[in-house]
């Protein structure tokens, strides 16, 4: 099967790399009415969706309660440790928001699209990640705030996108509170990939699947906030490259396969509980 996502050349010919990466994606599969068929019942599929109640709700409630601070001298998070300050209501978790955009692959599997992160990034410099960001105050919901920066970071424009549901948060190691919003791209051929070289090295596309399989995987357990869970690590290899998939990113397209497929993955997942440590500040760190 042919990539119908490769890695773009430097910015210095942007005319030659959108056509041939516009030739690409123009190559469909020989059954489209097939393929846009499967793509409906997976919008109709996933609009049924709701996640589920998490800690993570459970631990914003608590936070948020009590407009005294009570609740925070009760989890031994002092005032002047958190962004609450002199106005408790304005107080919360950093948010941000990530794309799991699918589309249909020539040979009918889904397929989701990845980034490698730009190598001179301050933080995650060369990794593996789905396209997303940060909440800013313009953006309306987790799905704005998704689709804004994959055109930011890839050109997707979000008219080409039907964002079908939400997942539960995430929280990352830098403590944000990270939504997964899953996005259906059904018509490829008129995504013409242009890179923001500032963020993104690379974009590229993996079969969704293979986040539930036990399958060119490994694992390593860390703890936080004395409870014990897994960081998972996806090896995966394209005609050319071999990337390495896991952490923050690894864990959210595992929960996002399993509810596509709707059966759980092949192996234990094991996710962080969400807990905030006795003080919390720009340093603090999940590890």
């Amino acid at each position: 099967m042919i990539s119908i996502l490769k890695k773009l050349p430097s910015s210095s010919s942007p005319s030659s790399s959108s056509l041939s990466l516009k030739t690409l994606l123009m190559d469909t599969s020989s059954s489209i009415n097939n393929t846009s068929q499967r793509l409906l019942n997976l919008t109709q599929q996933l609009r049924l969706y709701k996640a589920p109640r998490t800690s993570f709700d459970d631990l914003e409630e608590k936070i948020m309660q009590d407009t005294n601070n009570k609740v925070l001298s009760q989890m031994g998070v002092p005032e002047t440790a958190t962004s609450m300050g002199r106005d408790p209501q304005k107080f919360s978790l950093k948010k941000a928001a990530v794309l799991i955009c699918l589309f249909e692959g020539d040979g009918g599997d889904l397929r989701v699209i990845l980034t490698k992160r730009s190598s001179k990034l301050s933080t995650h410099s060369g990794e593996v990640s789905l396209p997303g960001g940060k909440s800013e105050q313009g953006d309306k919901d987790d799905a704005d705030t998704a689709t804004r920066e994959a055109q930011e970071e890839i050109g997707l424009n979000p008219s080409l996108v039907d964002v079908v549901t939400v997942l539960e948060p995430f929280l990352s190691k830098h403590l944000l509170r990270v939504v997964p919003v899953i996005g259906i791209l059904n018509n490829r051929e008129a995504f013409n990939p242009v890179l923001n070289p500032a963020e993104v090295e690379e974009i590229f596309e993996a079969p969704l699947e293979m986040f539930l399989k036990d399958e060119n995987r490994r694992v390593e357990e860390r703890e936080w906030m004395e409870t014990k869970y897994l960081i998972h690590f996806f090896d995966y290899k394209t005609e050319k490259k071999e990337y390495l998939i896991w952490g923050l990113t690894a864990g959210i397209l595992i929960r996002a396969a399993s509810v596509v497929y709707e059966r759980p993955p092949a192996f234990l997942e094991q996710n962080p509980i969400f807990k905030l440590p006795g003080v919390v500040d720009k340093d603090t760190v999940m590890r």
